[in-house]
C-alpha cells in the first residue's frame, strides 16, 4: 500500500500524488472526516429504517482505508493521477470493485467538504444580483471555454454531438469565469464538444446581466459579443481581416490583451493539474464527468485560498 506519511513529509511528492501541499491536505482532512462521519450516520439511519441494518455503526469488517487521511488521500490520488481501477486497487491493496465503491462513496463527501469550505464555483448566474454575490469586488472578469477528451461514443448521434472540430477528437466542454486572482467563480454546465464557446455563453447569460463597470476579457471565440451585449464593456483581440494582415498597432494591442487574458488560462491550467480532466475520460456517466470538473475547480480554488 502507498506510504502516505512518506508523501506528507515531502512537499514535492505530495503535490505530485494528490495536487495539494501537506498543509493544505491536513487542513482539508479535518473537514473531510466530519463529513464522512455525517454520511456514515445518515447511511446507518437509512438502512435501519429499511430494516436492512442490525449492527451498530462501526460493526462489521474494517476496510483497508481505515483513517480519514487514507480516505482523503485515496480520492485525491484518483483525481490527480487518474489510474485505472486495477492499478488503483493494487496501490491501495483493494480489488477493483472495492476501489470503485470507494470512489463512488468518497466523491460526494469530497464535494460536501469543498462546499463547506466555500470554494466550489457557482453553476448558475441568472441575475445581476447573483453575479455581484459571486464577484462582489472584481472589476474584471475573464471568460473562456475549456474542453477535455472523452472516449469515442458508440452511438452515432453522440459521436456527432461530442466531436470537437477544434480538437479533432470527442470532448465535453464547460464555460469558466475567473477573476484576476485566478479564482474560478463560475462553472457552466457540461455540454457536448461541438458547442461553440459563444453559443454556450449566449445560452447561459441574458444580455443585461453584465454591468458596464465590469470589464469582460474574452478571446476571438466570442466574436459577436459586443453587438449582442451592447451595455457591457468587452475587451477582445482584433481579428485578422480576410486577405490582409493586422497593422503593427493592432498586433501590439492584441499582445497586451493576451497578456492580461492569460489569467484565465492560468486558472484553467490549475484545474488541469488533475489528470482526470486531461486524460481521455474513461468513466461512462455524463453526471460524473460534470462532477469531476466541479470538484477540480473547487480543489484549485481551495489551493489558492490556502496560499
Amino acid at each position: 500500500m502507498i506510504n502516505i506519511h512518506r508523501a506528507l513529509r515531502d512537499n514535492r511528492l505530495i503535490k505530485a500524488t494528490i495536487g495539494l501541499g501537506a498543509k493544505e491536505f491536513n487542513q482539508l482532512t479535518e473537514s473531510f472526516e466530519r463529513e464522512f462521519q455525517r454520511d456514515k450516520r445518515a447511511r446507518y439511519e437509512r438502512e435501519l429504517q429499511k430494516g436492512n441494518r442490525q449492527r451498530k455503526p462501526g460493526g462489521g469488517r474494517i476496510g483497508r482505508l481505515r483513517t480519514s487521511e487514507s480516505r482523503l488521500f485515496f480520492i485525491l490520488f484518483y483525481f490527480k493521477c487518474y489510474p485505472t481501477l486495477d492499478l488503483l486497487g493494487l496501490l491501495f491493496d483493494l480489488d477493483r470493485s472495492n476501489a470503485l465503491c470507494n470512489i463512488q462513496r468518497l466523491t460526494p463527501i469530497l464535494e460536501k467538504t469543498l462546499g463547506e469550505k466555500q470554494v466550489l464555483p457557482r453553476r448558475r448566474i441568472g441575475t445581476l444580483k447573483e453575479l455581484l454575490v459571486i464577484f462582489p469586488e472584481a472589476k474584471e472578469l475573464f471568460i473562456d471555454g475549456t474542453e477535455r477528451p472523452i472516449q469515442r461514443p458508440k452511438d452515432k448521434e453522440r459521436q456527432k454531438g461530442n466531436y470537437s472540430g477544434k480538437k479533432k477528437m470527442h470532448t465535453r466542454k464547460n464555460l469558466i469565469i475567473s477573476d484576476k486572482n485566478r479564482q474560478i467563480g463560475y462553472l457552466g454546465p457540461t455540454t457536448e464538444g461541438n458547442q461553440h464557446d459563444y453559443s454556450m455563453f449566449k445560452e447561459e447569460f441574458p444580455p443585461d446581466i453584465f454591468p458596464g463597470d465590469k470589464v469582460l476579457w474574452v478571446d476571438l471565440g466570442f466574436v459577436g459579443i459586443k453587438k449582442d451585449y451592447p451595455d457591457s464593456t468587452v475587451v477582445m483581440p482584433k481579428k485578422k481581416p480576410k486577405g490582409r494582415e493586422l497593422t503593427a498597432d493592432d498586433k501590439e494591442r492584441n499582445k497586451v490583451i493576451s497578456g492580461f487574458r492569460v489569467l484565465v488560462e492560468h486558472a484553467i491550467g490549475g484545474v488541469k493539474r488533475f489528470r482526470i480532466t486531461t486524460d481521455k475520460f474513461r468513466n461512462k456517466g455524463d453526471a460524473f464527468n460534470d462532477r469531476v470538473m466541479l470538484l477540480t475547480c473547487g480543489l484549485w480554488n481551495y489551493h489558492l485560498s490556502c496560499g
